[in-house]
């Protein structure tokens, strides 16, 4: 028969685990292990986007906003010809007029740019679209995971996950002499790391060289990491 009982903290880094064993405090709760488990899933980013803009510069505002609405709405109108929901959707980004000012201080002119997002999962649709706009020039290149992907992947990793903690969990309880335990209170998060190998080197390069040619991407990896941590009942 026990005629002991024991409150242990386990902490798990790195593939290492470290056990903590302490005298039980009045009311604490006793026979109680606190651990956490991950789970990753590693994926090819499916969702590109890329930033399209330009600047200009005159001694009248009017003028200026006139012109970058121009190349703008030359934009647009050519990249809707191509656009289609979820494979490539397109939105205005930043657009921005301020004064310039001379060496007295006095407004002397005005710049202003505007902005164009080309983005989906269609990567030919994309970056074709991008090589055929002559009035706006390549910005930004970006890749990340669409919703549906993410989701598919964080539920890979979640189960991973969890069964690890399952599994550290019954190790845990038998390593202190129980023959089983329950979940007293989980939490879980989860997220996402990733790169992109040199997409906007790649893009201008292209767009120098040929005016209607699509710009060069190559997209990368994310891994997507499910973290599960709580404390278990020993009994």
């Amino acid at each position: 028969m026990r005629t002991t009982k024991l409150i242990a903290v386990c902490t798990l880094l790195a593939g290492a685990n470290v056990i903590f064993a302490q005298t039980p405090q009045p009311g604490a709760p006793q026979n109680v292990a606190q651990l956490s488990a991950s789970g990753s899933v590693e994926v090819q980013q499916d969702l590109l986007s890329i930033s399209m803009n330009t600047t200009r510069d005159g001694t009248d505002a009017g003028m200026v906003q006139s012109q970058l609405k121009q190349a703008l709405d030359s934009a647009l109108a050519l990249a809707r010809q191509t656009a289609v929901p979820g494979q490539m959707e397109l939105r205005t980004g930043n657009f921005s007029l301020y004064p310039r000012y001379g060496k007295d201080g006095k407004i002397n002119g005005w710049q202003g740019s505007t902005e164009l997002v080309l983005e989906g999962r269609d990567f030919p649709r994309i970056t074709g679209t991008a090589g055929k706009i002559q009035t706006l020039t390549l910005g930004r290149v970006s890749f990340s995971l669409s919703r549906e992907q993410r989701a598919k992947v964080e539920a890979e990793a979640q189960t991973l996950a969890i069964g690890r903690f399952k599994d550290k969990a019954g190790e845990i309880a038998k390593g202190f002499g129980f023959g089983g335990y329950s979940v007293r209170e989980v939490a879980v998060t989860a997220n996402d790391q990733g790169y992109t190998p040199l997409p906007r080197v790649m893009a201008m390069q292209a767009k120098s060289e040929a005016a209607d040619s699509p710009v060069s991407v190559e997209a990368g990896k994310s891994t997507v990491l499910v973290n599960v941590s709580g404390s278990i009942q020993m009994k």
